[in-house]
């Protein structure tokens, strides 16, 4: 097995999209994310920018959003264009995962899929605004291994 120092570490997830500044508020506030040092936004702002970045509180970049005007928006679970890669995020518990249903929502997701009431993996995937799907599920334990 390699060591670390010996492998690409992962900077963060780049996500194509028409409207960067739309999606990265949205990610922002159903994330809990922040923006990298001037990318925040600007009261003058027209033009969509071409590059965005989230961190963490920490400063750890999280997300990153890259302008594509013409992109499509992805199909799923059938169609074209295919979804090309999804995030996956958890909640503990099925009470919890109500609760992000209705902030995703209110914040401009679209729910694709509902499998709340499924015993085994309650979850429901949305799409974000730009179309991209994510699924939110419960995952009793910290996804840290």
């Amino acid at each position: 097995m390699p060591s670390f120092d010996d492998v690409p570490q992962l900077l963060q997830t780049v996500i194509d999209t028409p409207a960067p500044r739309e999606l990265a508020e949205f990610y922002r506030s159903l994330l809990g994310l922040h923006y990298r040092d001037g990318d925040a936004p600007d009261s003058d702002e027209t033009e969509q920018p071409e590059w965005l970045v989230l961190t963490a509180e920490d400063g750890t970049r999280r997300l990153a959003f890259q302008l594509v005007p013409d992109l499509p928006r992805p199909q799923w679970p059938t169609g074209s264009p295919p979804q090309m890669l999804h995030l996956d995020l958890t909640v503990d518990a099925t009470a919890t995962l109500e609760q992000q249903r209705a902030r995703a929502i209110r914040l401009g997701a679209t729910v694709l899929t509902d499998r709340s009431d499924d015993v085994d993996e309650p979850l429901i995937v949305f799409a974000d605004p730009s179309g991209h799907p994510f699924c939110i599920f419960v995952a009793p334990h910290t996804p840290s291994q």
